[in-house]
């Protein structure tokens, strides 16, 4: 006998879920017998949706989200603090800088008050001012003794130079003296014993008169220490003419110009004396800026310009 078939084709498999009269399964029984069947065998080889690339991104751009936002928060706290402890200062230094001002005000007040209350009055008397005064060894001088030590020193300076130009008149006089001996050949009375003369008798004493009696003599020779008609220096010469009419005058310049009276240029008249400032010569003032005098060795009594404005003028009998 032949057979078409095998033990497994004979097989029929069994159904759990057939009741004994091989009922139909429901159709919510038939998915629940399905759906294990699935599960145990999922596609793992199908890629997800947008593939695993995408799906970094997704979760690249949602952790940058979240940082953002952190960092956000992270700054934001700060400034929040910052701005509310800036708000509470505001506030709170007008009061205290109110009440520190009070407080300095009152205690200035307290202070002035305190020396107001401790302030002490004193009257000082005259005689202090007077007394002398000294502190750490240095004492203080009255003005007037410091005045009056000045004006003893000026004095004693003014003395010790008019006896220096004494003496050199007198050995300026002594060397004179001495020349007019060898060449003069005049024999008739000194300088000294005509001004005697003259004195005695009362002569009359003009300025113009003087300059009458010196152009008298006006061509007498120059003569160191001349002091008559046969030969004049320029303080002789005026010694001489000055003597006819009383008025005894040393034989030197600066003697000369110390025994006159000096007057403004502007009042001078001839007859009038003029010496220069440096008390090396001297002549009669003849007016418009002339002088004669016994010039110099060589030279004779002349009326002649003045060369300088190194002088000034000297008037006597007056």
């Amino acid at each position: 006998m032949t057979q078409t078939g095998s033990a497994a084709d004979d097989l029929t498999p069994a159904n759990p879920t057939n009741t004994a009269n091989d009922a139909p399964l429901t159709r919510r029984a038939a998915r629940q017998t399905e759906a294990p069947a699935r599960r145990i065998t999922p596609v793992r080889d199908a890629p997800l949706p947008g593939g695993r690339r995408a799906a970094q991104a997704a979760r690249a751009a949602e952790a940058a989200r979240v940082s953002s936002s952190a960092r956000k928060r992270r700054f934001l706290a700060p400034v929040v603090l910052t701005v509310a402890a800036g708000m509470f200062g505001t506030v709170a230094v007008a009061p205290a800088f109110a009440a520190t001002q009070q407080t300095g005000s009152t205690a200035a007040d307290a202070q002035r008050q305190v020396r107001a209350t401790q302030a002490q009055q004193f009257s000082v008397s005259d005689a202090v001012a007077l007394a002398g005064t000294s502190r750490d060894g240095y004492g203080a001088t009255a003005q007037s003794t410091l005045d009056a030590e000045a004006a003893q020193k000026a004095a004693a300076e003014q003395a010790a130079a008019a006896q220096a130009d004494a003496a050199k008149a007198a050995e300026t006089q002594a060397a004179r003296a001495q020349t007019a001996k060898q060449y003069s050949s005049y024999s008739g009375p000194s300088a000294d014993e005509i001004a005697t003369t003259a004195a005695a008798a009362n002569t009359p004493f003009s300025l113009p008169a003087v300059v009458a009696t010196a152009k008298q003599y006006i061509g007498t020779p120059y003569v160191f220490g001349g002091a008559d008609p046969s030969g004049f220096d320029c303080s002789g010469y005026v010694m001489y003419v000055y003597a006819q009419y009383g008025i005894s005058l040393a034989h030197s310049v600066p003697l000369q110009d110390a025994a006159g009276t000096t007057i403004p240029e502007s009042q001078a008249q001839p007859g009038d004396v003029v010496v220069f400032n440096d008390g090396s010569h001297d002549g009669f003032y003849m007016g418009n800026g002339m002088i004669m005098d016994a010039p110099k060795p060589g030279g004779s009594v002349s009326i002649r310009p003045i060369w300088t404005s190194n002088y000034h003028i000297v008037r006597f009998g007056i």
